[in-house]
């Protein structure tokens, strides 16, 4: 028994040694491929991220872009490792790759968020802080994640919207341009004095500050509409003062023309009646 015992524990080694010879260094080499592939993936990640700093592409995109890479970088390496030692590799690259396309059709909707979101991002046609107009929906750009843009409204609502329709649809960035142009219209009646009209539409503009003076600010006569007599008023202003601007021209406005006697018109139309010949007015 002893004897038996001997003899199989000398053929268990003889077959350890004759693998160890065998796949020995082919095991080792695939730990050094390990360990020296991490350290360079580790470097080029590094680098990648010091590019992307440089490049100024926004923080949320480049973390997601920098561990993207990262794991694809290693998964490539385990790959590569695991063809070293003898692991049969076709067939996970052929599951990888079903697993991928079965992925990828279910979640059409969400891939088409997510590169809409890397296209916003890296071309930036609107950022954090900026008041825009997108799908419908207005409101200042409270944070853009790589699937959906968070809109804040001025009534305190959150407004989600996916990133895929905001890159292929139109966009209104109110915010990009410092300076706003403030259309107006105004109208007086027919009877009322044209050039007195013009006159006190005129100094209005000259006595609000935050009016840009070095623009082109007009007021123009525009139509001569059914009811009235329209004025157009182009006002250039900062941005941030748009809409004070625009409310209190409509006060002011309309404070004045009473005022001065000049009448703002609402629609009416005048109607003629003509009786037939033989009519009796007094039935």
């Amino acid at each position: 028994m002893e004897q038996i015992s001997l003899e199989s524990m000398e053929k268990y080694s003889d077959i350890i040694v004759e693998y160890g010879a065998l796949y020995g260094s082919q095991l080792i080499l695939a730990i050094l491929t390990l360990i020296i592939g991490l350290w360079i993936i580790g470097a080029i990640v590094r680098g990648f991220d010091k590019a992307l700093k440089a490049a100024k592409v926004e923080q949320t995109l480049a973390i997601f872009l920098e561990k993207l890479a990262g794991t694809i970088l290693k998964v490539l390496l385990l790959i590569s490792v695991a063809g070293m030692v003898g692991i049969e590799t076709t067939s996970f690259i052929a599951i990888f790759g079903a697993a991928g396309l079965a992925i990828g059709l279910a979640l059409q909707g969400s891939l088409a968020n997510f590169a809409g979101g890397v296209l916003i991002l890296l071309f930036k046609p609107y950022k954090v802080g900026d008041f825009i107009e997108a799908q419908g929906q207005s409101g200042v750009v409270k944070e853009i994640q790589i699937f959906n843009t968070i809109l804040h409204t001025g009534d305190r609502k959150t407004i989600i919207i996916p990133n895929g329709p905001i890159s292929n649809g139109t966009i209104t960035n109110y915010s990009l341009s410092p300076v706003r142009r403030v259309d107006m219209v105004f109208g007086i009646g027919y009877d009322d004095d044209l050039k007195q009209a013009k006159a006190i539409l005129e100094q209005l503009i000259a006595e609000d500050d935050r009016i840009l003076k070095d623009q082109d600010n007009q007021v123009l006569l525009s139509e001569l509409a059914d009811s009235s007599v329209n004025f157009t008023v182009r006002m250039f202003v900062n941005s941030a003062d748009y809409w004070g601007v625009f409310f209190d021209m409509n006060e002011k406005v309309k404070l004045t023309f009473d005022e001065q006697g000049i009448s703002i018109p609402y629609p009416q139309q005048d109607v003629h009646l003509q009786l037939p010949e033989g009519f009796n007015q007094s039935v």
